[in-house]
């Protein structure tokens, strides 16, 4: 198959060709060097690459018999530059790490590899994946393919760019305010947050740290299933995860499985939003009608969600990156010193307090999706931004408190345990990408995957994927 068509096909069509012998893994990667050399220095999607330990890896996955390669049987995959790869540079974005190089890999890299994963790169973030625009002091900005002059948003925005411009099938991504689902909104492609314990990884500074999950993004609903089935197992090294479920996420995306009762809702009563973003998601939700389901404008009651997140976040930059604060304070960017700062001015009161509120706001979810299968709202409120804006300050006539609290429509889902995937559902007049997140009860990961490919099929917007960088004039 010529590399073009390589670089266009479905990750799922990859590994089929992959597992009948048609291609190997070291072909792949010489498609992928040739087409990161291409486009990449357009976007700085993949700012450290790291291809001879590739082909190392390639070459000792296929002394296996091609049935035994795992699910993803040599599909190579890039590694947000937050998470350990052993031998690779792990740059965090901060100039305190860029000289980092780990001896041994994080546990999600470890199984990912156990199953057949290929690592060439590691994808751009902000400092310390703080702030939903990739910038950063060490490999600077990642720009949007669909623009770029625009943000790829953050903190997955290397991911979500490399594989907008094809220089990667699947990727691996991180979410706590939106990280994987904001970059997956302005870059056309998918992301998904799954529920807690989902896909394990290596417990750093607390065993309970969970606003923060690894997950997978793609370019369509069954690819992104596909890498969540190869991340999905549990682990006694982390002692959160969860099993792999008995049938596999890629057979839910397959199920044709259709949502009964669908919520709706433009803002979840949490923040303003752009009224184009408003009006595409809107049009979206309404098109699952025509799946015969009923939609209906509703959303859990989330009013706490800003002073929750404001705090929760606030304690765990303080418990992470205090030291940081201490010893290496020169070096960090304003708001992660703002954000570490918050953090320890809090007491236990305020600590408490955010922590019954995230126990309510859970169990309203609970309580929300008993009569709902599914609620849609928009991913980001606003379309991409200028990449030199270093967040959202503004939207619709309200001013911003601090970098965060635009991400409201995400972190609130974040705070109930909720798994949400975004789905790229239409354009804006000037021609950039427009999320939907699809929102389930805690643990529903195979139906909120379900409802998507649902979605996606009515959308017909699958496809319009890898593109060539190109700045709008």
């Amino acid at each position: 198959m010529p590399a073009q068509d390589l670089i266009r096909a479905t990750a799922c069509a990859v590994v089929d060709k992959l597992r009948a012998g048609e291609v190997t893994p070291l072909d792949l990667l010489d498609v992928l060097e040739k087409r990161i050399a291409e486009v990449d220095g357009q976007v700085n999607a993949l700012p450290t690459l790291c291809f001879d330990r590739a082909r190392t890896s390639a070459k000792a996955l296929m002394q296996k018999p091609i049935a035994e390669r795992g699910l993803l049987a040599g599909l190579p995959v890039p590694i947000k530059d937050l998470t350990d790869v052993a031998g690779v540079l792990n740059t965090q974005g901060s100039p305190i790490f860029r000289d980092n190089i780990p001896s041994r890999s994080d546990l999600l890299v470890e199984h990912l590899e156990g199953n057949g994963a290929v690592v060439y790169a590691k994808s751009n973030t902000p400092e310390f994946g703080a702030g939903a625009n990739t910038f950063n002091e060490v490999f600077g900005a990642t720009l949007n393919p669909w623009d770029t002059s625009k943000s790829a948003a953050g903190s997955s925005g290397g991911a979500a760019a490399a594989l907008a411009t094809g220089t990667a099938w699947l990727a691996h991504g991180t979410d706590m305010g939106g990280s994987l689902r904001s970059p997956a909104s302005f870059c056309g492609v998918v992301g998904m947050r799954p529920s807690i314990g989902r896909v394990a990884h290596t417990p750093k500074f607390g065993i309970d740290r969970n606003l923060t999950q690894q997950g997978p993004m793609a370019r369509n609903v069954e690819d992104l299933a596909l890498l969540l089935d190869a991340m999905s197992g549990d682990y006694a090294d982390d002692p959160l995860s969860l099993p792999a479920p008995a049938t596999s996420f890629l057979s839910a995306a397959r199920s044709g499985s259709k949502p009964r009762r669908i919520a709706h809702s433009p803002d979840l009563g949490v923040t303003p939003v752009d009224p184009e973003v408003k009006a595409i998601t809107r049009k979206a939700a309404e098109r699952l009608a025509e799946a015969g389901a009923i939609v209906e404008e509703a959303h859990p009651d989330w009013r706490e969600a800003h002073e929750c997140f404001h705090v929760l976040r606030a304690f765990d930059f303080a418990i992470t990156k205090a030291n940081l604060l201490r010893t290496k304070r020169d070096l960090l960017k304003p708001e992660v010193i703002w954000n570490i700062e918050e953090g320890l001015k809090l007491t236990v009161e305020t600590h408490e307090r955010a922590l019954a509120q995230r126990v309510a706001m859970t169990a309203r979810a609970v309580e929300f999706f008993k009569t709902y299968d599914l609620l849609l709202v928009p991913t980001t409120i606003v379309p991409p931004f200028p990449v030199e804006n270093r967040y959202v300050a503004e939207c619709a006539g309200k001013r911003f408190d601090n970098y965060i609290e635009w991400l409201g429509i995400v972190y609130a889902i974040t705070l109930a345990c909720c798994p949400a995937l975004s789905l790229p559902c239409g354009f804006t007049e000037s021609g950039l990408p427009v999320g939907v997140q699809i929102v389930g009860a805690p643990r529903s990961d195979a139906q909120v995957i379900a409802g998507a490919k649902v979605l996606e099929d009515i959308l017909g917007l699958r496809g319009t994927t890898p593109i060539d960088p190109k700045m709008k004039r």
